[in-house]
């Protein structure tokens, strides 16, 4: 008998750029099958598409901090997170300067059971901490690497203040540890201007 769990939704958070996708799940007595993204779903719900130029895997233990990372923009970085395996708490964090909603950041848990995505507006920061013993992470992003215009800031920074659910210290790189604070990084002048980002949302509608 095919089970069907929910259907699947866009559903925009309380930062412009950032959406949660739910996906349907059939499942049956083999295992279960799900579109995990569907471009046309997103394009309707954003107003704007998502051009892909890289498919990013990472395989973190129990513990592991990542973020927070950010592009400049033009052209920055979207993404669109999923969990295929375990479970991590993924942030964004609005770090664009002049948006209604300047460092206000969100937590999603995304894992392997309810399969959904998270899809962030170039401009947003990202960070996640992985809560299963190991967790694989995959994000679609819409430009490749490129060191010269990626940034961090630290993901404990107090100015921000994101609630990590922590229990001994993180795990973090060299990078993330050594990572500035955001009054410094804003300071530099690197942090994304919200009207250059909604300028830049237009041209690719």
């Amino acid at each position: 008998m095919l089970i069907t769990w929910h259907a699947s939704r866009m559903d925009p958070l309380s930062i412009d750029g950032l959406w949660t996708y739910t996906p349907r799940i059939h499942g049956d007595t083999r295992g279960a099958f799900l579109e995990s993204f569907r471009a046309a779903d997103l394009h309707e719900a954003v107003g704007h598409r998502l051009d892909l130029a890289q498919v990013n895997c990472s395989v973190s233990k129990r513990g592991v901090l990542r973020g927070i990372h950010f592009a400049d923009v033009p052209p920055g970085q979207a993404k669109y997170v999923t969990c295929v395996s375990g479970a991590i708490l993924d942030v964004a964090v609005d770090l664009r300067v002049g948006s209604p909603t300047f460092l206000r950041w969100e937590a999603v848990r995304l894992d392997d059971e309810s399969r959904r995505g998270l899809y962030l507006a170039e401009g947003l920061g990202h960070a996640f901490l992985a809560l299963s013993e190991e967790a694989t992470v995959v994000y679609l992003c819409s430009t490749p690497y490129a060191p010269g215009r990626e940034h961090g800031v630290h993901p404990l920074d107090p100015t921000i203040g994101v609630e990590w659910p922590l229990d001994t210290e993180p795990l973090l790189s060299d990078k993330d540890a050594a990572a500035p604070s955001v009054k410094e990084v804003q300071d530099a002048g690197l942090l994304p201007d919200y009207a250059a980002c909604q300028a830049y949302y237009e041209s690719l509608r």
